[in-house]
């Protein structure tokens, strides 16, 4: 296992680490920042053309990665590429779920006007994927006695926000899901913590989600986006890097006291 070395200007040298949806814009950036701090990343999803050619573009800047095809929701593969991953490299430091559900028909609709299965798709989805990903991860991880459990949530799963649907749960249930994992897995050294952003407009699907509140609303794509910065003390929108630095700097050994928390990074659209 890897131990604190404070003196090397890699957060995550020797570190393994398996990230979930390599292949969207979170989960590209979060692989790229984290072979860059020296983990060697696997890296998962269901389209394994998208992932392959993140794997390919970390090995060419000089990092290690592999890529395998896996659905998250799918607790044997899941399993068995845990079990593959730890035979053939001994540990699993960081496990970090970034999948996402496209948002059409789920988002910009009144939730009196919206269907129980629009609903209840995204809760079931998510709280599916992020229960099994990090049960594989933590039994691994409790008999290593140490590693990191990675979750990221916008804004939502904290404020009331409208025309969301059944989004405002399902990350509000990872949260609880984060938390709930620190209790039963902290004194084995295993750390769960869920990292809580603004909408990033850098993604596809916030694009397209911004899209479909500013059609609800009447306003522009870009008028609702200023609308929501307008929100934040910084009047931004948090950026992908500045969220995968912060996940590099949390899933490292300098963040060992951080666990069982939110960590916000809304820019102060949220303020605890």
């Amino acid at each position: 296992m890897s131990s604190p070395n404070h003196g090397n200007t890699q957060l995550l040298s020797g570190k393994i680490a398996v990230i979930y949806g390599a292949g969207g814009a979170t989960g590209r950036v979060i692989a790229h920042t984290f072979a860059r701090e020296g983990a060697k990343v696997f890296l998962t999803g269901r389209n394994l053309a998208k992932v392959e050619l993140v794997t390919k573009k970390i090995v060419a800047d000089g990092g290690a990665a592999e890529a395998a095809e896996v659905d998250a929701l799918d607790e044997n593969a899941v399993d068995s590429h845990l079990r593959a991953i730890v035979d053939k490299v001994g540990q699993i430091d960081i496990s970090f779920n970034a999948i996402g559900i496209p948002q059409q028909g789920i988002q910009g609709i009144p939730l009196t006007e919206l269907s129980v299965d629009s609903f209840s798709l995204p809760i079931a989805t998510y709280a599916q994927a992020h229960f099994v990903t990090a049960r594989a991860a933590g039994r691994h991880m409790v008999r290593q006695r140490t590693g990191v459990i990675l979750m990221h949530t916008p804004e939502p799963a904290r404020l009331g926000a409208p025309l969301v649907g059944g989004m405002g749960p399902a990350w509000a249930s990872m949260e609880g899901l984060s938390r709930s994992l620190s209790a039963e897995l902290a004194s084995f050294g295993v750390r769960s913590v869920c990292l809580r952003t603004t909408g990033l407009p850098e993604t596809e699907t916030i694009d397209v989600v911004f899209g479909l509140h500013a059609k609800a609303h009447g306003i522009t794509r870009e008028q609702f986006q200023s609308l929501t910065e307008g929100t934040t003390h910084r009047r931004r929108s948090t950026t992908l890097l500045e969220l995968a630095n912060v996940a590099a700097f949390v899933a490292s050994d300098r963040a060992a006291a951080i666990t069982g928390t939110v960590v916000n990074l809304t820019g102060g659209a949220i303020v605890d």
